[in-house]
């Protein structure tokens, strides 16, 4: 019992950081009906900026360790990966909007390609430890459990970061232009909607919770390297397509889930086939529930 709790605690802290990287996925989804295959690179800019402002921070205030260092880290990777997607959403995709989605997702592709290989060309290729502001400690529960300190952090900031998404989703005029943009385009920029300004803020939105992930991921991992959002991309898409791809709390619920799956399976036998059991649960889910667990299969008119 012991053990099967360490691996929820240890499942639960990597779902979280998967949520976040859904979420993304699902609100640019949400409004524009594509997958942004770049978004698992924004998370590794993200952590490259969160490690950059670190050391600038600790040089100019003399500090190692400080909650404040790293509350400012935090929200500047996430400025930082908001503007990025703003850009990226301006320069690569606005220009495709009215064409085939095939286009759009083919470019996605390559924006996830220039990311991670250009990230090689300005950061190195070497893997860089990341710095350790907050000091790791161990709590004790019993013998065989314990709870890091990081684990918590990780809960704490994605608990909070979730509460305000869903706020700004069901309470402001900017979530309501989102989700009626989502429900029909056409009929919200006859009420006044400017989709322009919707989408990049969306993207921004989205970018800033890939932000958010990289630093919480880079400080589970402890490194940093230009392809380390390649794989985490990758699974929360599957996570945001578990729980149903334009859902918010399905892409919560689908990266909690895959986080516990990989947990679990790789503390077993079968921990060598914990990416392959991802790819397969993928394939499971599109054959017997499309829509996800919390998603809506919806008619298309053609």
């Amino acid at each position: 019992m012991e053990i099967f709790l360490q691996q929820l605690v240890n499942g639960l802290s990597l779902g979280a950081i998967y949520a976040l990287i859904a979420l993304g996925y699902t609100l640019v989804y949400g409004v524009l009906r594509f997958i942004n295959f770049a978004h698992g690179d924004v998370l590794m800019i993200g952590s490259y900026a969160g490690f950059y402002i670190a050391l600038e921070l600790s040089q100019q205030l003399g500090a190692t360790i400080s909650y404040q260092i790293a509350f400012l880290m935090l929200m500047g990777s996430m400025l930082v990966c908001a503007g990025i997607g703003v850009l990226i959403e301006l320069l690569a995709y606005r220009p495709l909007r009215n064409h085939p989605k095939l286009t759009v997702l083919i470019t996605s592709i390559g924006v996830s390609l220039l990311l991670s290989y250009g990230g090689q060309i300005l950061f190195g290729a070497q893997p860089r430890p990341f710095p350790e502001l907050i000091h790791a400690s161990q709590l004790h529960i019993t013998k065989n459990l314990t709870i890091s300190s990081s684990h918590l952090i990780v809960l704490l900031v994605t608990a909070v970061i979730l509460l305000a998404l869903r706020f700004i989703v069901m309470k402001t005029r900017f979530g309501m232009a989102v989700r009626a943009l989502s429900m029909n385009p056409q009929a919200a920029s006859l009420m006044g909607v400017n989709p322009n300004a919707v989408i990049s803020w969306t993207f921004a939105l989205g970018s800033a919770l890939a932000g958010a992930a990289g630093i919480l991921y880079s400080m589970t991992i402890q490194s940093i390297e230009p392809l380390m959002g390649t794989m985490p991309g990758i699974k929360a898409f599957i996570a945001a397509v578990l729980g149903g791809i334009g859902s918010i709390p399905g892409a919560a619920l689908g990266g909690v889930l895959m986080g516990l799956v990989e947990t679990f399976v790789g503390g077993s036998s079968f921990s060598s086939y914990r990416d392959a059991i991802a790819f397969g649960l993928l394939i499971l889910i599109l054959l017997l529930k499309p829509a996800g667990l919390l998603g809506k299969a919806q008619a298309e008119k053609v």
